[in-house]
């Protein structure tokens, strides 16, 4: 075997690693050339002719086992954030609401119901605080919010009792996105 040959192979073997990284069909390519070069070199010797042939069909069993290249997707746009609308927020402050007020059996909450009324067609989603087994009587405190504002208002007559700085402190402390039931 001349020194060309001996080059050329030892070229073919040092870029098999390099070639690894690359997509099956250029593997698969690559097996096929060892192969033709281990033919051409069996003329010259048959032992090593038939060793460069053995590695071509191991390259080439390699390459058919590679999974395919999978090209790559297309840039997926980012997600919008999500928009609070009125009724979103007056949702989240009705149930902490009646999580907080109602449901853990506060001692200030324990004669007082809340009524829901947050799929308004007027645009303004509620919740009210009335009078306890009395869905029907005039609402003490009405926490009402705009569909497309941050704005959340609050009136009736709990407000003019000693209660209004824990209503308000509650409310805006959950508008504000916080869970929590005491400050």
């Amino acid at each position: 075997m001349s020194r060309a040959h001996l080059a050329r192979y030892l070229l073919i073997a040092a870029l098999l690693p390099a070639l690894v990284v690359l997509s099956p069909i250029a593997f698969g390519l690559v097996a096929v050339m060892v192969g033709t070069v281990g033919l051409l070199l069996g003329v010259f010797g048959a032992a090593l002719g038939s060793v460069a042939a053995l590695i071509g069909l191991m390259l080439a069993f390699l390459a058919s086992c590679a999974s395919p290249v999978v090209p790559p997707s297309v840039q997926k746009p980012m997600p919008t954030p999500k928009v609070d609308t009125g009724l979103d927020r007056m949702e989240r402050l009705a149930l902490t609401a009646n999580r907080c007020w109602i449901k853990s059996r506060d001692p200030a909450f324990t004669g007082y119901s809340l009524a829901p009324e947050l799929s308004s067609f007027s645009g303004r989603p509620r919740f009210l605080l009335v009078p306890k087994g009395r869905m029907e009587a005039r609402p003490l405190l009405v926490v009402e919010g705009r569909v497309g504002s941050a704005d959340v208002e609050t009136y009736g007559p709990l407000l003019d009792t000693s209660m209004r700085s824990r209503l308000e402190g509650d409310l805006a402390r959950w508008k504000a996105g916080s869970g929590e039931c005491s400050a």
